[in-house]
């Protein structure tokens, strides 16, 4: 047997079919009003469409800052990544680096006063002089124009070497910067050779620079740097009237207390000796005699030391 529909269920279906014609109505008298009377169809319609358009406009900014939230935070864990890869870097290489091997005392190169003042040859201006030509010192009566740097000098002395500093401990890199500015075309000072030094593993903390910074850095730039094995004046001489530089390891005596880098730079008509000493300008306007260099190099004969011949590498002189 068939029921009939309950009164409430009767008045719900009316309703709901009342407001359904009631929306066709209204849609047909819309459109409508779109096309007999436009202006009322606009004044009608514009508060839909400007809630719609800020809605949008505010899902939009909702959406932009959500991804620019999203980016900072890719960017912060990107950085903490990296840091972590950067520290984790840097402890293993320090677990891993070989223990550092100090210089015996003897070599340890600290700028200091002479061990000898007194009994020094006397400085004789009309054989070699200190000028300035484009803006560099440069040492002249050698057997080559040289390009003098002092680690003393206010430009570098508080300038680092690895955590030491030049003025106190830079005399090999320094010696160096001589050498290479004035036997070739590159441009560099006792800064960049300093910092150069360290990136090698030459420098030697709170000992100046290990010996084997002379070959190190010669090779560097191209030049040649042989142990100096025959000590005598006439070879000396020979080696320097050739047209090559000298870079000597002096110990104590009227250069210094312990350990110290000097350029040999060529000889006199007297048969003397032109240094350029990293450490003094007095110093290296003197003339020595062959004799008292060779007396007072160091005892160290590690990686070629006392005394290194510098010459330019055949390969690269064309």
């Amino acid at each position: 047997m068939k029921k009939s529909a309950s009164p409430s269920r009767t008045k719900r279906n009316l309703l709901l079919i009342i407001l359904l014609a009631v929306l066709c109505v209204g849609t047909v008298e819309l459109a409508a009003c779109s096309f007999f009377a436009p202006a009322v169809y606009e004044q009608i319609t514009a508060p839909v469409r400007q809630g719609a358009q800020a809605a949008a406009q505010a899902c939009g900014r909702a959406a932009a800052a959500l991804s620019q939230a999203s980016e900072e935070a890719h960017r912060r864990v990107s950085r903490r990544i990296a840091a972590a890869g950067v520290q984790a870097t840097v402890l293993w290489s320090r677990l891993t680096a070989p223990k550092e091997e100090p210089l015996p005392e003897e070599d340890i190169q600290l700028a200091d006063d002479p061990a000898l003042t007194d009994g020094g040859p006397a400085a004789d201006p009309a054989v070699t002089e200190l000028n300035v030509i484009n803006g560099q010192e440069i040492l002249t009566g050698g057997t080559i124009p040289i390009v003098y740097f002092n680690q003393g000098s206010e430009t570098w002395a508080e300038q680092p070497y690895g955590t030491d500093d030049i003025g106190r401990y830079g005399c090999g890199p320094t010696a160096m910067a001589i050498v290479v500015s004035s036997m070739t075309e590159a441009d560099t000072d006792p800064l960049q050779m300093a910092q150069l030094a360290v990136s090698l593993g030459y420098w030697a903390k709170r000992g100046g620079s290990y010996l084997s910074v002379v070959q190190g850095l010669a090779a560097e730039f191209g030049l040649t740097a042989a142990s100096f094995r025959e000590r005598t004046p006439d070879a000396l001489m020979d080696a320097l009237l050739g047209g090559n530089l000298l870079v000597a390891l002096m110990g104590p005596g009227h250069f210094t207390q312990g350990g110290h880098f000097i350029v040999l730079r060529g000889v006199t008509l007297s048969g003397n000796i032109l240094v350029a000493d990293p450490n003094s300008e007095e110093r290296s306007l003197m003339e020595w005699e062959p004799e008292l260099i060779l007396d007072e190099l160091s005892r160290s004969t590690s990686d070629g030391a006392p005394l290194w011949v510098i010459s330019q590498n055949p390969s690269n002189t064309g």
